[in-house]
């Protein structure tokens, strides 16, 4: 029986446990799932006509205009909060302790806050007219405090040998946090980073608190001003909206998987020399120089002291 560093290896009672459990719970999900497609189907929730209001031009307009909106409410957070991030993490790793307290008591402060109330004060204080900055904004800042601690954690990952033979070659302390900590931190945590902005694409759809017309916002207002049949097509204005959602993301990690890939390439496409043709060379350059006369540093140069040829 093999074991784990984890966990022992379980044995054939658990594993026969297991199964049972696992049947019984796809079971379980199964029987829920169908009992959920029954009662919306019986409801009319699930009848063609609820699906056709999507044919007409004019919804699949709005829902590309959303789409569009969502967009650019997310590229603006993603650069806000990745620069913020950037700054906050040198700041909280600065060796002024004033700079140091401030972006701590900024991160801690920011990120104990509720996005929404971030978001709905920023609209309400300063950017009332205009609700997608304060969107942007609000998801930099709450966003960018994150990613200044996952910058901060990479960081702090470099083997410290690397900043030290960095400061011995004379670097200053940007050019070793900007030439050599920043890029391997990035690098190390460019998963948690991806994952993060993932999380603030979809948070893009708190931005209906203030009237923001994305996605959710624009389902809302099609769900909630459309009749068929005498009701409201909510579950399949959900469906497709979330269907939306879900390819985005899906998309935004396709992105992060391609970039790791790329990185690991370049990585791994250094030449290294070959240790063992590295070897014989020395080897014949150290024949050379004890045969004598191939080399100038030699022991057979009448130079040293003390030294005559015979």
């Amino acid at each position: 029986m093999s074991a784990s560093v984890l966990y022992d290896s379980p044995g054939p009672k658990a594993r026969v446990r297991n199964r049972i459990y696992a049947v019984l719970g796809t079971v379980a999900i199964v029987a829920l799932l169908a009992v959920s497609v029954f009662r919306l189907s019986e409801k009319g929730h699930l009848a063609p006509e609820m699906w056709d209001i999507f044919n007409y031009a004019g919804i699949r307009q709005n829902i590309a205009d959303a789409v569009l909106a969502t967009l650019k409410a997310f590229g603006l957070a993603a650069v806000g909060s990745l620069v913020l991030g950037v700054l906050l993490a040198v700041a909280r790793l600065s060796d002024h302790q004033p700079v140091r307290w401030f972006a701590t008591a900024f991160i801690e402060v920011f990120r104990s806050i509720p996005l929404l109330i971030t978001i709905y004060a920023v609209w309400v204080g300063f950017l009332t007219d205009y609700s997608m900055w304060a969107l942007a904004l609000g998801l930099s800042i709450y966003n960018g405090c994150v990613q200044a601690e996952v910058l901060r954690a990479g960081v702090n990952a470099v083997p410290k040998g690397q900043r030290e033979a960095a400061y011995a070659l004379g670097m200053s302390k940007t050019q070793v946090m900007t030439t050599v900590l920043l890029p391997q931190a990035v690098r190390s945590m460019l998963p948690t980073i991806i994952s993060q902005l993932v999380v603030t694409l979809k948070d893009t759809s708190l931005g209906f608190v203030i009237l923001y017309p994305e996605l959710l916002q624009t389902a809302r207002l099609i769900a909630s001003n459309t009749q068929v049949n005498g009701q409201y097509p909510y579950v399949s204005t959900i469906v497709v909206i979330g269907t939306i959602y879900i390819a985005m993301c899906l998309a935004l990690s396709a992105l992060a998987t391609w970039i790791e890939k790329r990185g690991r390439r370049a990585k791994t496409g250094i030449v290294v020399p070959d240790p063992t043709a590295t070897a014989i060379v020395l080897s014949s350059d150290a024949a050379q120089g004890i045969g004598g006369g191939g080399t100038d540093a030699g022991p057979d140069r009448n130079d040293g002291p003390g030294i005559t040829k015979n």
